[in-house]
């Protein structure tokens, strides 16, 4: 029962959108009636399955997009009743349009990130860890650390399970220390991405929103740092002092790989440049790179013969017969296989998640709950909690939520919610997607009561990142909230 007062009232924290909002505000008021309280009950039922994921094995996008479908009948069912099917129309379309730029700069993103993972660049990065030999207490800060340096670009998602790749490699079933590790891995990750446009859905929203302004972010990364190094410098006091064997892995990069991260950087450049000196949404930039990289691939496909030749002529000096036959299974670089790669049931669940959001928010819920957390509890008391409600929700619907209510706080305040819901998740193992990916990965190493155990400890970060940020960045704050 507590669970679903939790869930009912968080389901009322992530409702709407701003146009939306305006016709709801002229047009009908339903947060009273029976429709308004159906689709509270869908949004909620949907959720505790995307919740129960794990346990269910039910991917998170399937509830969600059931519900966003049912929650805009009702509404297009209520306003085609009144007379006005237009309204209901226009709101959809908004939200679908909102939903469209935003999915189609990750899946740019997306695209990228498993282009470099084909030309075997994680791989290399992660052979060269194991043959080095790392003792225990090197691992675990090592993995930290760039997994804090990485998520800002390549997202805590990828960074973490590539993390989580090396750590299970090298540690031999050690059970504590992989939880240790993965614990480690998630905050950093978490925290990483907090201070960058693309190290979270999150930030990517804030930013596409004009809220904060791409330079703007990197003022989070102290405060980011301070949520990572706590948790993670008293963790280090209970690893064991020994090291693991060394493992030897030879991985050689593809082709191309060095120059798909140049052109990777040069795609986020446009993409800020777009959004900065000509004032267009950063999706421009972001398509513009995927044309990069097809014709990049276009290169590779057509000097690949004049390559392959050159590659077995030299095996063939050496005798190198594992080299040849590898060779003969070099298939061309294919972008479109890149795409369809990507992360589909995020980007999926996504699309429900504003959706239903959106579709709340028509509703006309807004209002009363933008009143109650920030003009009654405060912007500061609001941001906070927010973001230990992302750790059991979700940090994208409750992020949406926060964009489409708008309320009026300082830029101090807005920086400070970006931090809160993009570190917030790492509380419990659930409440990032890193995390999630990350129980499935280590499966009965890495566990929800194993990072349940250490929570407290994140919290002390947590609070101190929050501290970092209201004393480092004061002058942001017109008002105290």
């Amino acid at each position: 029962m507590r669970t679903l007062s939790v869930l009912s009232c968080c389901a009322a924290l992530l409702l709407a959108s701003p146009a939306a909002l305006a016709a709801a505000a002229g047009e009908l008021s339903l947060t009273s009636s029976t429709i308004g309280f159906i689709c509270i009950a869908i949004f909620v039922l949907a959720y505790a399955l995307v919740m129960g994921e794990e346990k269910l094995h039910m991917r998170k996008s399937k509830p969600v997009l059931v519900a966003a479908g049912l929650i805009w009948i009702l509404i297009g069912w209520v306003y085609v009743q009144n007379g006005m099917p237009n309204v209901a129309e226009d709101a959809f379309r908004h939200n679908l349009l909102e939903f469209a730029e935003l999915m189609l700069f990750l899946l740019v993103a997306m695209t990228y990130i498993n282009a470099m993972e084909e030309r075997r660049l994680f791989d290399a990065l992660r052979a060269w860890m194991i043959r080095k030999g790392f003792s225990y207490q090197n691992l675990f800060w090592i993995t930290g650390f760039l997994s804090f340096f990485i998520s800002p670009v390549a997202d805590n998602l990828t960074t973490a399970l590539l993390m989580c790749a090396v750590v299970m490699k090298v540690a031999e079933g050690d059970k504590r220390f992989i939880n240790l590790c993965c614990i480690n891995i998630v905050v950093a990750a978490n925290a990483g991405g907090a201070f960058s446009p693309f190290g979270d859905i999150t930030t990517l929203m804030v930013w596409q929103a004009g809220m904060v302004k791409f330079q703007e972010f990197f003022v989070l990364f102290i405060p980011s740092m301070v949520n990572f190094l706590i948790p993670a410098a008293i963790m280090s006091f209970f690893i064991e002092k020994r090291k693991p064997n060394a493992i030897e892995e030879d991985v050689e990069l593809k082709r191309g790989a060095i120059r798909i991260v140049c052109l990777f950087l040069f795609t986020i450049a446009t993409a800020v440049a777009c959004h900065t000196f000509l004032h267009l949404p950063p999706v421009l930039g972001m398509m513009m790179g995927l044309g990069y990289l097809q014709f990049f691939g276009y290169f590779l496909r057509m000097t690949l013969p004049g390559s392959l030749a050159r590659k077995r002529a030299m095996a063939e000096r050496a005798g190198d017969m594992e080299r040849l036959r590898r060779l003969g299974g070099v298939v061309p670089f294919d972008v479109f296989s890149k795409v369809q790669r990507a992360e589909w049931d995020t980007l999926l669940f996504f699309y429900g998640v504003v959706m239903c959001v959106g579709g709340l928010g028509f509703l006309g819920y807004l209002a009363v709950m933008s009143d109650l957390l920030y003009s009654q509890w405060g912007p500061t008391n609001a941001n906070v909690a927010l973001g230990v409600i992302s750790a059991v929700i979700d940090n994208i619907p409750v992020m949406f939520a926060v964009l489409t209510m708008q309320p009026d706080m300082s830029h101090g305040q807005w920086l400070l919610i970006t931090l809160t819901a993009g570190v917030g998740g790492s509380l419990l193992s659930v409440g990032s997607a890193a995390g999630v990916a990350l129980m499935g990965q280590a499966r009965g190493m890495y566990t929800f009561a194993g990072h349940l155990k250490w929570a407290p400890v994140i919290a002390l970060g947590y609070i101190a990142s929050i501290f970092a940020h209201l004393w480092l960045n004061a002058s942001l704050f017109d008002v105290y909230g």
